[in-house]
């Protein structure tokens, strides 16, 4: 019984479905070859070097030229979340849990494709391990609240702001585990995987029922990928654009380095409760998302 409840809750079941989406054939975008490639067009040797070895930020490229970089990596993902979510699956599919819809999990890999894409670019650093090694708690949260961003939650919105601004504030190489994981950040962590294993129940239920018609059937789904995924990636973007990360007016020196989990930690309790008690009208809104 217990572990039927455990599947029945919304904040489990997402962690169950990003969990599975993470492990499938080319999810995890590898940071170095993905900006080497994505910035090969546009920039010099030295700042692609740069890029790599700090960030993108820290290499002077200017978020006008990000964001030209970012829409076309959206445009190619929303192509091809759709033209899949149109035929069938990605490879391994039968490797996925019972408990996890293929076509959901097929869905949520491609959120994390665009995730880590628009995450690199805006000077996030890595954030998985090597091929076939787990997901740490911290990465977990930092992808729970950036799926809340696409997905449009206040909350979220302000967490990824905390979270960048402690990163802001030392050498930016891996994310502040304390906040994520059991400090400041971490309960609007679950309130937004709560929301979300709401949210995508009720789009998995919708591609289902649309899918019940062959041919048809189809071309809605690809169609309803597509008027979800696109807005959501656009969100995403928006938001990470403007995070003092992405400025390459922001510099950091060793001498700067502080403890990401010690930034106005007060403040940032005091909004957390605040959202964490306050009427959800986002949520509301969001029940039947538009680009």
């Amino acid at each position: 019984m217990k572990k039927g409840k455990e599947v029945e809750n919304p904040e489990s079941r997402f962690f169950a479905v990003l969990l599975a989406a993470a492990k499938l054939p080319g999810v995890r975008i590898h940071r170095e070859a993905y900006l080497r490639s994505a910035l090969a067009r546009h920039c010099s040797e030295e700042e692609i070097r740069r890029a790599i070895e700090e960030t993108p930020a820290a290499a002077g490229i200017t978020v006008e030229l990000l964001d030209k970089v970012a829409n076309d990596s959206i445009r190619y993902e929303t192509a091809k979340v759709s033209a899949l979510s149109a035929a069938a699956g990605m490879p391994s599919i039968l490797a996925l849990p019972a408990t996890v819809p293929a076509d959901l999990a097929q869905y949520v890999g491609h959120m994390l494709r665009i995730a880590q894409k628009l995450a690199y670019l805006y000077s996030w650093p890595d954030l998985f391990a090597e091929e076939g090694e787990g997901v740490d708690d911290a990465t977990m949260g930092v992808l729970t609240l950036f799926f809340g961003v696409m997905f449009g939650t206040q909350s979220a919105n302000a967490a990824v702001g905390k979270v960048a601004g402690m990163m802001s504030k030392q050498v930016a190489k891996k994310l502040p585990q304390k906040a994520l994981t059991k400090g400041v950040i971490y309960p609007i962590v679950k309130k937004s995987a709560a929301y979300l294993g709401v949210q995508m129940t009720k789009q998995s239920f919708a591609k289902g029922v649309s899918k019940a018609i062959p041919v048809v059937g189809a071309v809605v789904s690809g169609g309803l990928t597509l008027s979800t995924y696109l807005p959501m990636a656009r969100r995403l973007k928006k938001h990470l654009a403007g995070l003092p990360l992405a400025d390459p007016s922001h510099r950091v020196t060793e001498g700067d380095v502080v403890d990401g989990e010690v930034v106005e930690e007060h403040e940032t309790l005091a909004s957390a409760d605040a959202e964490l008690h306050a009427p959800d009208t986002t949520a509301a809104k969001l029940e039947d998302p538009r680009p």
